[in-house]
């Protein structure tokens, strides 16, 4: 079972989750094919890009927001959705081509978390917000 799925408190549901989008694995398969004549250089980078891909997760709940990454060392970066303050989605125009972005998450007292490069970014960003508002519309919005 996943990290989110086995933290969930009483009640709460997972609204939305972040996937890596493909062009992350396709660096990773192409540093595997075309780095590996340089003693083993490409297997290196093929399976540090892989194991981030497999042991990261990326979740916003009803409740809160949840990053979590490593294998053997988990790290976790957890935000009250009342404590969000701002979201912000960077996406270049190949991002905005191919469908994938950066999110930075800030909120209050604690350090922005930044996301590693998704999928559907503005999608995400939407799930948070529907996830803060329970589904009305944002005061600023209106």
């Amino acid at each position: 079972m996943s990290y989110v799925q086995d933290s969930l408190a009483i009640n709460e549901q997972v609204v939305g989750t972040a996937h890596f989008h493909w062009l992350y694995r396709l660096k990773a398969w192409l540093a595997l094919i075309f780095l590996f004549w340089l003693l083993g250089y490409g297997i290196y980078l093929f399976f540090k890009l892989m194991i981030r891909y497999w042991t990261t997760e990326i979740a916003v709940t009803n409740q809160r927001f949840i990053l979590k990454q490593g294998w053997f060392r988990l790290n976790t970066n957890e935000i009250a959705l009342p404590n969000i303050e701002g979201v912000k989605v960077e996406q270049s125009f190949w991002g905005r081509l191919f469908g994938f972005g950066r999110v930075r998450i800030e909120g209050t007292g604690v350090d922005a978390v930044e996301l590693p490069t998704i999928a559907n970014p503005v999608e995400f960003r939407r799930a948070i917000e529907n996830a803060k508002f329970g589904g009305v519309t944002p005061p600023a919005a209106k």
